[in-house]
């Protein structure tokens, strides 16, 4: 991961915001009242050099998670989260400049060497990736694939990796473990090579698992059966399960808390039912509003977010979403709101929220 950020690149265009000072430069309180946070990010910044310039693709994210605990990061293509759980992961490319603080039990990874982050992956934090056809080795057998992780942490000889290998595919709901053992990720279907990621992941006990769209291209029947082997699996070794995803649907159903994130920051974080029960930030209404629902007529255009998402590399003056909402006012274009907690839990960036948030 690369170091602390101290040089953050060249100054925005005029017109638009200066980055050392995030527009929601206020940060998550470590931790609600409870036990202490395996992973704790505090004012994550993240930033790429390209041709355009510099892309400040995080200002300032915060978020904590406990153990046994699920949350949801959700927003639209672009929003930040794979970023995120990439930095956290210690996996963004050469081109990142990364700034702030990422600690799991106390620990700062920020600015530690690449050989600490590679102890450090898998051993205590996991990620499950979006397509498994891209994360799994089509020239490798599965159960190869999945030794491999095991004997890069564990002190294990080849006959007890097997045994964990076969172990694990049973664990993950995988039929005929010990024959899918010796298969090749092209032999599987899409819902048996997700399980088999999940298998990898889970192979030296992580304390917290990542799933990044884990679910996305799989058919709905698939999706919920992975989400229930997930939580399962969750409720058994009381991993800390931190989601990614576009589908607010699927964050309702399965998250305790959930964070939305609009052009790299955070904008809402509520518990799960008090969010979706009375939204405050106007995105996150109209993602709710984009939703397609059983009552729409037949054959009818689905909704959508007008507008698209701001450019990162020239970050405009005001609230970051102000283009697209439907309830925009000046001061909203003047003067980008910080995030705070507005509510005992509830935290929003907006100046004129909707819901019971509005100003009477």
């Amino acid at each position: 991961m690369a170091g602390l950020l101290r040089d953050r690149g060249r100054r925005p265009a005029a017109g638009t915001a200066e980055p050392t000072e995030p527009a929601h430069a206020a940060v998550l309180p470590a931790a609600p009242a409870g036990p202490s946070p395996l992973l704790d990010v505090l004012d994550l910044h993240v930033t790429f050099r390209s041709l355009r310039g510099t892309v400040y693709a995080l200002q300032g994210v915060s978020f904590s998670i406990r153990q046994g605990q699920t949350l949801a990061i959700i927003g639209e293509s672009g929003s930040g989260k794979t970023v995120s759980a990439q930095a956290v992961m210690g996996l963004l490319p050469d081109s990142a400049h990364v700034s702030g603080s990422i600690r799991f039990k106390g620990q700062q990874l920020v600015g530690r060497s690449e050989h600490d982050l590679r102890d450090y992956r898998g051993r205590n934090v996991a990620m499950v990736f979006q397509n498994p056809e891209r994360s799994l080795n089509p020239t490798m057998r599965v159960g190869t694939q999945i030794t491999e992780a095991i004997r890069c942490h564990l002190p294990l000889d080849r006959k007890q990796a097997r045994e964990r290998a076969v172990e694990l595919l049973r664990m993950v709901r995988v039929p005929a473990p010990e024959r899918r053992f010796y298969e090749y990720p092209h032999q599987l279907s899409g819902g048996m090579r997700q399980r088999v990621v999940i298998a990898i992941a889970l192979a030296c006990g992580p304390e917290v698992l990542i799933a990044d769209e884990a679910t996305t291209a799989l058919d709905v029947t698939t999706q919920a059966q992975i989400m229930d082997l997930l939580l399962d699996l969750q409720s058994q070794t009381g991993t800390a399960l931190v989601m990614i995803s576009h589908d607010l649907g699927l964050a309702a159903s399965y998250a305790e808390d959930i964070i939305v994130m609009y052009a790299g920051q955070v904008v809402e974080r509520a518990p799960a039912g008090e969010l979706f029960g009375d939204v405050r930030m106007p995105y996150t209404q109209a993602l709710l509003d984009a939703m397609p629902r059983i009552e729409l007529e037949p054959h009818v255009l689905l909704p959508v977010v007008g507008g698209r998402p701001p450019d990162l590399s020239a970050i405009p003056l005001g609230c970051p979403f102000a283009p697209r909402c439907p309830g925009v006012q000046q001061d909203c274009r003047e003067q980008p709101p910080r995030l705070a907690e507005h509510e005992p839990g509830r935290w929003w960036a907006c100046w004129h929220p909707c819901g019971r948030g509005a100003p009477r």
